[in-house]
């Protein structure tokens, strides 16, 4: 293996780049002591005391630095320890590690994520949402069932209706456009609100 660039991101953390590629950052002090210097070879040994001591640690330390901070599925954690330069084999140990302690549990997330919002979204919306954030769909249809059960669309649209204290037989018609706007954005579909607030003129 030949270090072929070390590459300054601040004065003191260094990108190495091995073989032409990117491999890992080291804090400056670190290329000397793993004797990490531009054009020479790097012995095997050497790479894997930098990983066994630096990386993995570093990682898994990051790792529970970034989920102090905010609750994060399993891609946000791996996308976030990605741009800070850890190898792929030390994010698996830092995910598999903060997993261990139940840190990072995609189903909990998911959970506590649709049943802060059931009230406000609808379940496409959350589906959605869900779904950017890296959850699996099989993970996500899960939660629905287990956080919906049978609850109906009309039901969630009651829901709304009594937190914008919305009264149908007391609208006129743009207040009742405003409201079916409202829950189109929502995700609900036409039919659904047309169930849920009798057809009237809308």
């Amino acid at each position: 293996m030949i270090v072929t660039r070390t590459e300054a991101v601040t004065k003191t953390k260094y990108k190495v780049y091995i073989d032409g590629q990117f491999a890992f950052v080291l804090y400056k002090g670190e290329l000397s002591r793993y004797q990490v210097k531009e054009g020479q070879e790097l012995s095997e040994g050497n790479y894997e005391k930098i990983f066994g001591e630096v990386l993995v640690k570093r990682a898994k330390l990051r790792a529970m630095h970034l989920l102090n901070a905010m609750g994060r599925t399993e891609s946000q954690l791996r996308e976030k320890l990605k741009q800070g330069g850890y190898p792929e084999k030390a994010i698996e140990e830092a995910l598999v590690y903060v997993k261990s302690f139940g840190y990072v549990d995609d189903e909990n997330y998911a959970r506590n994520f649709t049943d802060s919002r059931k009230d406000k979204k609808s379940r496409k919306e959350i589906e959605m949402l869900l779904k950017r954030k890296g959850i699996s769909g099989d993970i996500v249809e899960n939660v629905m069932e287990e956080c919906y059960g049978k609850e109906t669309a009309a039901a969630a649209i009651e829901k709304l209706m009594k937190k914008r204290r919305y009264l149908p037989e007391e609208a006129d018609y743009e207040e009742k456009q405003k409201f079916m706007a409202y829950l189109m954005r929502k995700g609900f579909t036409y039919d659904d609100i047309c169930r849920a607030l009798g057809s009237g003129d809308y």
